[in-house]
């Protein structure tokens, strides 16, 4: 049994229209789900295959760090893919300065995000103290690093000289 807390706000999404989305994770996880709306914790419970399990309880806490489903679902799909979750609260002090990183990671209408994305392939996802990453273990390091680099107050052009860089890397990578 694991108990995976979240946000809860996000319980709505992680139930789904009509128990939708609970009942496909049901179905993929081949386990039950108990959630208490009220204090946001989901239990993972009767789980037949560990490893599903753990798979499940990672699309839990995606969900509750603020992705889509669709998106949150993509971890049952390839066992390449994973998810890495930031406290920027670990790394940055006081709501204005982690306001102040927040923005930088997100960008000017949410570019520096999308450029986070298209160089690594990876999904990013900046809900409230953290920012969440599913992607496969070099476009996770990538992004790490890129946000980092934004932390400690690099401009945004040498971010994106960057990524540029890393994406080149990473599609040479796949060619080999």
């Amino acid at each position: 049994m694991a108990i995976i807390r979240i946000p809860s706000e996000r319980i709505g999404v992680l139930i789904g229209q009509g128990g939708k989305v609970k009942k496909m994770l049901e179905e993929e996880s081949r386990s039950k789900l108990i959630v208490d709306s009220e204090s946001g914790e989901v239990q993972l419970v009767d789980v037949e295959d560990p490893v599903l399990g753990m798979r499940a309880t990672d699309v839990i806490k995606a969900i509750g760090r603020g992705f889509n489903p669709e998106i949150a679902f993509t971890l049952f799909n390839d066992e390449m893919l994973f998810l890495e979750v930031i406290t920027l609260t670990d790394v940055v002090n006081g709501p204005k300065a982690l306001e102040r990183i927040r923005g930088r990671i997100i960008g000017k209408k949410g570019m520096m995000r999308r450029a986070l994305e298209r160089a690594t392939g990876a999904k990013v996802s900046i809900y409230g103290k953290t920012v969440a990453i599913i992607g496969k273990v070099e476009a996770i390091q990538v992004v790490k690093n890129a946000i980092n680099m934004l932390i400690s107050g690099a401009s945004h052009g040498t971010v994106y000289s960057y990524l540029e860089k890393e994406r080149k890397r990473l599609d040479l990578a796949k060619i080999e």
